[in-house]
């Protein structure tokens, strides 16, 4: 099943609609009232981080599952390649990789969407990689091999696995909504558009 799609304009995304989505799939699919919650708190989570990727251009998002396998889906398509000033602004920040703006979960998972934006835009469009070791230390740690169809994939996933021996990231992960219900987040892009995925399994 897949729900409607609900598209979004410039930094403006209306939660409501998607709390309701959440709740329409989850009754079809005869999720108990914890399993709904879950699903809406992931949907919530996912839609309140797209007004900061929404000034980019326009997005949609939408709900679909197999069986007890849902995936919740948020698409950002930039009105056109990045601005010079906008690229060094995301690209640009110390060869130590710490960056204040990485703080928290949900912020290393929009900044990894806006670093592979800003690489496709400095490639024109290729599939070429023109910083392939990203000055952002925990992008770096979830870089995703298996990007199927897209041309760069992130995943929350590997990233925990590469956090574990470092105390710091690993307390952000348990403090983290996200981190702790969903199986796994995956940022990837293709053909310019950046789609940010949460997979979970009630299963």
């Amino acid at each position: 099943m897949k729900t409607d799609i609900y598209r979004f304009e410039k930094e403006a995304a209306d939660t409501l609609k998607i709390t309701e989505a959440a709740s329409k799939i989850a009754k079809y699919n005869d999720l108990d009232k914890k399993q709904e919650l879950k699903l809406s708190l992931l949907s919530e989570e996912l839609v309140d981080m797209l007004p900061n990727l929404l000034k980019y251009g326009k997005g949609m998002f939408w709900i679909e599952n197999e069986g007890k396998k849902f995936e919740i889906h948020a698409v950002v398509e930039p009105d056109g390649l990045l601005p010079s000033s906008e690229r060094d602004r995301i690209l640009s920040v110390s060869a130590t990789g710490d960056n204040a703006a990485a703080v928290g979960i949900m912020n290393k998972i929009r900044i990894a969407a806006e670093v592979m934006m800003a690489n496709y835009a400095v490639t024109a469009g290729s599939n070429v990689n023109m910083y392939p070791d990203s000055p952002y230390a925990f992008y770096d740690m979830g870089v995703y091999p298996d990007v199927g169809g897209y041309s760069n994939a992130w995943s929350l996933s590997t990233y925990k696995q590469g956090a574990k021996n470092k105390t710091e990231a690993w307390d952000e992960l348990e403090k983290s909504i996200i981190a702790n219900m969903a199986d796994d987040v995956i940022v990837g892009i293709i053909s310019g558009k950046v789609e940010i995925t949460i997979k979970k399994s009630f299963e």
